[in-house]
């Protein structure tokens, strides 16, 4: 047996070698190369994993992987992955390098390694390892990214728009155009318009995939959350009584003194001979503010070193306990109103303190506070039952498979029943057949993807097994079962009838609407008249400010020339049809020099981002890159990117 194996695999190694067999069975498949550098199926994988994470994080419960990882969002990735390779590949064919002292100042400037607007060392290595870096593994990353930006950076950079465009831009933008208009609403030649029942037969045959109700299952549900979990719950009197003596403190005023100081500063790495001179002068400070407590405010303005305080004479305000370091606090409230406290060191420097006003402290009666101890009450005893009643409810949906009626019977929860909902959300009201539509409630409940998810997992709807439990936010779960379920249909002609003869009704409305229209603009247009009958008053409209215009309607004027007045324009709508008759042109007046400067900047961005696609397209070509036949494949879906 052991020689008939040789035999076999034997010729493997003849034909591939030992490496070349290794990579055959073991090699990646590439969805891309540039350069002959190929983007293999993991690293595409590991970049979606990390864009759908990126979404998750942001929409929360809301987030919906199958919305977002479509076929659209697979090849922007694969294209985006595509550029950063092709970059790169600029940047080290190119030999782009950065310099030390350019890195020095790139990392200087970030805001969340400065203190007080400076470069701190010390706060650079915190931000750092609270990401798990270190300096020399950011600083290395760093340096690439920036090698990598040279590439095409310079070229948005350097991109200019001639100011003259900047200004003829403005002046089309804030140009304004009389216009009056006739509307030739559907509504008034619906009364008009007869549907045969042929005719509904027909639109309903041409049309059935318009009409198609999509599979769709009835679903039992049951919601746990703190109106369920305190459902029963009574507080006494003499329950919250007791919540609020034992908790006074959260329901009254705790001593308050308003406080003055004069600061002067001593670094934590000064000498002996710098503490014992900030410690005179402090000493002398105290002294003169003792004599004269009235000028403490002139004093703290001439001399404390607190930024924030010494301009509005030295006061912090109100302070509270627990608000300031503990030798400046202790020194705060063991001090009387209107007295000058000696000198009082801190690891900030030397403190001379002075109180201005105190406020005891006070606790607000029960007959205040009683609604609010309630809701306190309440929400302890929801938590509490919340936590209690998950655990259980856990449970039971998995030890109960094949009904939600014991478990809601256990848990003392209502069973709730909504009918028609899709893998797309519920069903609209015109598919429901009379049935009538889920509260808002309910709407955002099962309307949540998670809950789609896991109603069309195949445990779920084929097997019509209770689900496990879904997390919907912290304080809400959910458990679903399928009731019954609908494949996808069209409905019966008699059902949809009546909407099919509104929509008949409706188009040939319209069709109506815009004939009389075209009819009046040719009249118009051939008879030119003095002062045309039936318009509105004229309006003046721009391009930001279109009045009582449609977008059609005000694209249709904007675009129209102007050489000859009055022009007369028709323009159908999703239910009428618009004459427009534009009268004047007004000229803008002048920009000013920022209006013009801000255009300019904000075009040349654009133009800038449009050079960088264009020069992004040509290393394209130039790295010869290539889209392997795998990338289409899972692109479209046809192989899951996960599994291939």
């Amino acid at each position: 047996m052991q020689l008939i194996l040789l035999l076999l695999i034997l010729p493997s190694f003849v034909f591939f070698g030992m490496e070349g067999y290794t990579s055959f069975m073991s090699k990646e498949p590439e969805l891309a190369s540039v350069d002959g550098q190929g983007i293999t199926l993991g690293e595409f994988n590991r970049a979606r994993t990390a864009q759908l994470e990126q979404y998750r994080s942001a929409l929360g419960p809301q987030f919906d992987a199958a919305a977002f990882d479509t076929p659209i969002f697979r090849e922007q990735l694969l294209n985006s992955l595509v550029d950063q390779r092709t970059i790169a590949v600029a940047a080290s064919k190119g030999k782009y390098s950065v310099s030390d002292e350019t890195l020095r100042r790139t990392i200087a400037s970030i805001p969340a390694v400065q203190q007080d607007g400076q470069f701190s060392s010390e706060r650079y290595r915190q931000v750092l390892a609270a990401q798990g870096l270190t300096p020399a593994s950011f600083e290395l990353s760093l340096r690439r990214d920036l090698a990598i930006a040279q590439v095409l950076q310079p070229i948005g950079l350097t991109a200019r728009v001639p100011v003259e465009v900047a200004k003829n831009i403005l002046a089309l933008v804030t140009e304004k155009r009389v216009v009056s208009r006739q509307v030739f609403a559907a509504d008034s030649f619906a009364k008009g318009v007869e549907v045969s029942d042929a005719d509904i037969k027909n639109w309903y045959d041409a049309n059935q995939d318009q009409l198609r109700i999509p599979e769709n299952v009835d679903v039992q549900y049951l919601v746990l959350n703190e109106e369920a979990a305190t459902k029963d719950v009574n507080i006494s009197d003499a329950d919250i009584e007791s919540f609020y003596k034992q908790n006074q403190a959260r329901y009254g005023q705790p001593e308050r003194r308003r406080v003055s100081h004069i600061l002067i500063e001593v670094p934590a790495s000064a000498d002996e001979p710098t503490k014992a001179k900030a410690l005179a002068r402090a000493e002398d400070v105290a002294k003169r503010a003792a004599a004269s407590p009235k000028d403490f405010p002139a004093l703290a303005k001439e001399f404390s070193q607190d930024s924030g305080s010494a301009s509005q004479g030295g006061d912090l305000g109100w302070i509270s306990k627990n608000m300031l370091v503990p030798q400046v606090e202790q020194a705060v409230f063991g001090l009387e109103t209107g007295k000058i406290s000696g000198v009082i060191e801190s690891p900030f420097g030397f403190h001379v303190l002075n109180v201005l006003e105190l406020q005891t402290a006070s606790v607000k009666p029960l007959a205040d506070v009683k609604e609010d101890v309630t809701l306190e009450i309440r929400k302890q005893l929801a938590a509490e039952r919340f936590a209690d009643m998950a655990g259980k409810l856990t449970n039971l949906v998995y030890d109960q498979r094949d009904s939600l009626r014991p478990i809601a019977e256990a848990l003392n929860l209502k069973i709730n029943t909504v009918k028609g909902l899709s893998r797309e959300g519920l069903l609209s009201a015109e598919q429901r057949d009379g049935s009538s539509m889920p509260t808002e409630a309910e709407q955002t409940l099962l309307g949540n993807p998670k809950v789609r998810q896991t109603v069309f997992s195949n445990d779920v709807l084929k097997e019509k097994l209770n689900s496990g439990v879904i997390e919907l936010s912290l304080d809400v779960l959910i458990a679903v079962r399928v009731d019954a379920l609908h494949p996808a249909r069209v409905p019966a002609l008699d059902s949809v009838s009546s909407r099919i003869r509104d929509t008949l009704v409706a188009e040939r409305a319209l069709a109506a609407a815009e004939a009389a229209g075209s009819k009046e603009l040719a009249t118009l247009k051939a008879d030119k008249p003095a002062e045309p009958s039936g318009f509105a008053p004229a309006m003046t409209v721009t391009r930001q400010s279109p009045d009582k215009l449609t977008r059609e309607e005000l694209e249709a004027v904007m675009s129209a020339s102007t050489k000859t007045l009055p022009v007369y324009l028709g323009v159908k709508g999703s239910n009428q049809y618009s004459l427009l008759m534009l009268t004047k042109v007004e000229e803008a007046s002048a920009p000013d020099a920022a209006q013009v400067m801000q255009l300019q900047a904000q075009l040349a961005q654009a133009w800038g981002a449009a050079e960088e696609q264009a020069a992004l397209k040509i290393l394209r070509q130039a790295y010869k890159v290539k889209v392997l036949p795998d990338a289409a494949r899972v692109i479209s879906g046809e192989l899951d990117a996960a599994k291939l």
